[in-house]
This record gives structure tokens, sequence and C-alpha cells, in this order.
């Protein structure tokens, strides 16, 4: 059976209380909920973690090689600034799918550069929640 990591970085605990007008109101645990019943839907293993951190979420990328067939990745703010998440991701040679919640091509402009989306299979954004499913549903797809 294929495994999957949702991996999601800085803030995303804080879903549901943490600006409901652009995040919405979903909550990080109804998120990964939704994921794993996906998964057990679609055949596949769903294993969730978040961390603020930028070295644990680095850590997780590293541990998933060998573990899982694909990583979807919300690296939250580090989307933005984080090189070493790039690197990481560029090192484990795992494909990835970023996912935001809000579309960050329509906010304010240091928010349009992405150093995920160059070692990424694929970017989805402005889905709100639903944008986990489709990314596990493209992660799938591409690894079978």
């Amino acid at each position: 059976m294929a495994s999957l990591l949702i991996l999601n970085g800085p803030n995303l605990n804080l879903l549901g209380t943490r600006q409901p007008e652009v995040y919405g109101t979903t909550t990080l645990q109804d998120i990964e909920d939704t994921c794993e019943a996906h998964g057990r839907a679609l055949g596949v293993g769903i294993v969730c973690k978040q961390s603020n951190h930028e070295g644990e979420l680095i850590d997780a990328i590293h541990d998933a090689k060998g573990d899982h067939d694909g990583i979807v990745l919300n690296a939250g703010a580090y989307t933005h600034t984080s090189i070493a998440i790039m690197d990481a991701i560029a090192s484990v040679e795992l494909p990835v799918i970023e996912v935001h919640l809000s579309n960050i091509h329509a906010r304010e402009a240091y928010r349009h550069k992405s150093f995920i989306a160059p070692v990424a299979v694929g970017q989805i954004c402005g889905f709100g929640a639903i944008g986990y499913r489709l990314a596990i549903e493209a992660l799938l797809d591409h690894v079978r």
C-alpha cells in the first residue's frame, strides 16, 4: 500500500481561529481527519505531522525517504523563505505537492515567491481545505 506524508508548517496548528477570513474555520485536526479518511477510501496510508520549527520539518522530510511514497506539504510562511526546506525536498528525491489554503498569488507580493515550487511536482492553492484532498489525488496519480 502506498503511504503519503501530510506535512504542515508554522501556525497551521492555529487553523480555525487564526484569521478565519483568510484561512477559514476548518481546524488542522479537521483537515488531518479528512486526509486520513480520504486515504482509506483510496487505499493509501496517510501520516500527518505539523511543526512550527523549520528543522523539525526538514527532519520529517528526510525521514520520509524510505517510509513514504510522497509528501503533501503546506510549509506555511517557510514557503517564501526557506531554501533549507527546498534543499531537503531536492535531497530526498520524493515527489512533493505544495498546498496552500489561500491563493498565495492573490495576496501580498512577498507571498508570490515560493521556494518549494521549483522542487515540487505541482502547487494547489486557493481552494481551502479541499486542496489537501486534491493534492492527495494528484500525488497518488503521479506515483502510480
